[in-house]
């Protein structure tokens, strides 16, 4: 028997009202081929009878598919016992959000989760249509990894763009040593060198006074540059938002906001800690935004006892940043690089995402008047359509 495929839509053009690049074009079409974005232009069109599919979304507007550098798919928690793992997250969820693009994390747990799970939802999620990557590594140190090293993860695995959540400043915390620090971000950097990644440590930042100091120390006392290294959850509390403020402009460093679901009381909304560091003077390229979602929220009393928890989910962090856009704090060419442009760019994927160009991935979503998604593309494919 003759193996066959599926012709029938080789190529998509999306006729949109607006394309932003995210820089405003003039161009409102855009045509793909072979899961990358083609052309753009006006009145774009295919020969008669060549497989194509016309998404007509004139009353739309097209930007950069978004993309969440910290997303828990295999699911976190369990902070409370067995009783309290976080569900995976699914593919429907991640594109409904008009997210194309998600780095798996393992958080707490990394004893009934593993690096190999957390490796084999992120291929299950590629197979869905989601552009999924992974750190290697947890919250402790030394990191669990899949080869046993984190030089050999980076360096073979392509999966794998960077090491985290690696906790500090959080009674959670292995409680690393400075030197231990210092030994996991240069060989998270040598391993990426080897491979062409940018190789990035994620630190997942606690309420601990001692804050940001471990990674003002690492970028002062070592040949390790900033870009090596991001700090998540800088909104936990508004001292270490200031803290997050001062290291970003001293460094030159970015910082990720969390778009907690539900904050507790002495957490800053997405919307809030992006509007801080901005009147702190914090340039907008060096803010990003994750949800943490699927991850657990627990709630600790002041010596460290379990209280409860939540299930964070990803919509507020669209919510956040629509609010930005509609309440202009930022227009909308300015506010896509907090959860795409500068994503990009922060995980060494700038090359292929977080803009609307050809050669680019065809990562598009297509919104509405309120700044909702509509349509997700991830790689060419509609992973999403709103039934509304």
């Amino acid at each position: 028997m003759t193996d066959r495929y599926d012709d029938s839509n080789l190529l998509t053009l999306i006729r949109a009202g607006r394309v932003f690049a995210p820089e405003a074009l003039d161009e409102t079409d855009i045509l793909i081929a072979d899961g990358r974005i083609a052309a753009l232009g006006r009145g774009l069109d295919v020969p008669d009878g060549w497989p194509v599919e016309v998404v007509e979304a004139r009353e739309l507007t097209a930007v950069p598919a978004f993309i969440d550098q910290h997303v828990h798919v295999t699911g976190g928690g369990g902070e409370g016992g067995f009783a309290t793992r976080c569900p995976e997250i699914t593919a429907a969820e991640i594109a409904a959000r008009g997210i194309a693009t998600v780095v798996g994390i393992l958080g707490t747990d990394s004893i009934s989760r593993s690096p190999a799970d957390l490796l084999a939802k992120v291929r299950g999620l590629r197979a869905e249509g989601i552009a999924a990557y992974m750190y290697t590594g947890a919250y402790r140190v030394p990191p669990p990894t899949l080869t046993g090293d984190v030089q050999t993860d980076l360096a073979w695995i392509p999966e794998v763009i960077g090491v985290g959540e690696i906790a500090i400043s959080d009674h959670r915390s292995s409680q690393p040593r400075q030197d231990e620090i210092e030994r996991l971000v240069s060989d998270a950097r040598v391993g990426a060198m080897l491979a062409g990644k940018r190789g990035i440590c994620h630190f997942h930042l606690g309420d601990g006074e001692r804050g940001l100091a471990p990674l003002r120390r690492l970028l002062s006392e070592t040949e390790i540059p900033a870009e090596q290294v991001i700090p998540t959850h800088v909104n936990r509390n508004r001292a270490l938002l200031e803290d997050a403020a001062d290291y970003a402009k001293a460094f030159g460093a970015c910082v990720d906001v969390t778009a907690f679901d539900s904050p507790g009381p002495d957490d800053l909304s997405g919307f809030q800690a992006v509007c801080d560091l901005l009147k702190r003077g914090v340039a907008v390229e060096r803010i990003t935004m994750s949800s943490d979602c699927n991850g657990s929220l627990p709630d600790f009393d002041a010596k460290g006892r379990y209280l409860g928890m939540r299930v964070a989910r990803n919509t507020a962090l669209i919510e956040d940043w629509q609010r930005l856009v509609l309440e202009e704090v930022l227009p909308l060419d300015r506010a896509l690089g907090l959860i795409s442009g500068n994503v990009a760019r922060v995980l060494g994927l700038q090359e292929r995402k977080g803009r609307l160009a050809a050669g680019f991935d065809a990562d598009v979503t297509l919104l509405d008047d309120k700044m909702r998604p509509i349509r997700t593309f991830a790689g060419g494919q509609c992973v999403y359509a709103s039934e509304a």
